[in-house]
């Protein structure tokens, strides 16, 4: 992906108070600022991003190739067998932060190592880089289409497969490794496939339920590209006719999500769009059978602002991309969600997911 990292960096340190500095370990926020992806672990690996001045990578030396493909030029390694906390006190001390903005997900023993070395007020790095990150850049967006795309093959394909008498994790995997065929960085989540009753729980994740005919089976997953998240729902029926008033329901929440998605546009509460989805499901007399939000902001993580839910005055702008996922769930008989992602433009929005949204 082109990504301008070292051009989001600079904004970050823009966004920071005179005194503030960032620190960031393996993780989304790392991701952002730097293209560096890998998973959190023991050893030390902070990245420190002052107000003034150059940020500084504090790495293993076993890092030492993979941080020069970042644009981090001031990277400071130490070897196993050495204290890294006395890098720490060094680089600190030549920054003379008055308040730390450390990662949200940051260790414990991490946070104790840096509070051991400084006398700064703690925040979390959230209070800058949530705004920044909530509006996604072209190279973002790209990547979110293209991983979307994956997914709405992969949906249309599962279609005309004969998945009666297949259990839900076996056509689970089936799904996985279509996404994998097609080029996708794994699964963005636990893929879910619930059929029958187990559709009326909304994170079922799959088991060892047989598909039925005649099942409304809910279809959850999604792909990674260069990084970045897919996340489709569709809820369909592999064969036969399905429970007594399934398609009922089913039309009612392909209303929901029509009239949520008609409802994006700059300058709309997020709220506005949650409510767009609820009065069609309470008209229909469904509404306490919507249990949840009825979408999530999506960048580098799956789940992340903004958030479309009662309550968020938050407006919608431009470059923000989130789901559309409303759903209704009768318990002990069957659920039905249908999403897609959106990203919102300067007029309204672009659905992200186009495949056959029918039973």
């Amino acid at each position: 992906m082109d990504a301008d990292h070292e051009g989001r960096t600079r904004t970050c340190q823009e966004a920071l108070s005179e005194g503030e500095c960032l620190v960031l370990f393996p993780g989304p926020n790392l991701q952002y600022l730097t293209g560096f992806r890998d998973e959190p672990m023991e050893r030390h690996l902070l990245l420190f991003v002052p107000r003034e001045g150059e940020p500084v990578f504090l790495a293993p030396t076993m890092y030492d190739d993979q941080l020069a493909d970042t644009h981090v030029s001031d990277v400071r390694l130490w070897d196993d067998g050495e204290d890294p906390r006395a890098y720490i006190g060094e680089i600190l001390g030549r920054i003379d932060p008055d308040r730390l903005l450390v990662d949200d997900r940051l260790w414990a023993r991490f946070t104790q190592d840096l509070q051991a070395v400084t006398d700064a007020e703690f925040g979390l790095a959230s209070e800058v880089l949530a705004d920044l990150r909530v509006k996604k850049d072209g190279a973002e967006i790209d990547a979110i289409r293209e991983a979307s795309a994956l997914a709405d093959r992969v949906s249309e394909e599962v279609r005309g497969l004969d998945a009666v008498g297949m259990t839900e994790r076996e056509l689970a995997r089936e799904i996985d490794s279509r996404l994998a065929d097609l080029g996708g960085e794994g699964p963005s989540f636990e893929t879910i496939v619930a059929a029958g009753e187990n559709g009326a729980r909304p994170h079922h994740r799959h088991g060892d339920r047989e598909i039925g005919t005649g099942d409304p089976v809910v279809l959850d997953f999604g792909t990674r590209f260069d990084g970045y998240p897919s996340d489709q729902t569709r809820t369909i029926v592999f064969g036969g006719e399905p429970s007594e008033g399934f398609e009922e329901i089913h039309e009612v929440v392909r209303e929901a999500q029509g009239a949520a998605v008609e409802r994006v546009e700059p300058g709309v509460p997020a709220e506005a769009v949650d409510r767009a989805a609820r009065d069609v499901i309470e008209d229909a007399g469904y509404g306490e059978r919507f249990t949840h939000r009825t979408g999530h902001g999506v960048g580098i993580e799956v789940h992340e602002p903004p958030y479309i839910v009662a309550g968020n005055t938050r407006e919608l702008e431009e470059g923000m991309v989130f789901s559309v996922e409303p759903g209704i769930y009768l318990e002990g008989e069957f659920g039905v969600r249908i999403e897609d992602l959106v990203v919102v433009t300067e007029t309204g929005c672009e659905r992200l997911n186009d495949s056959n949204r029918g039973p």
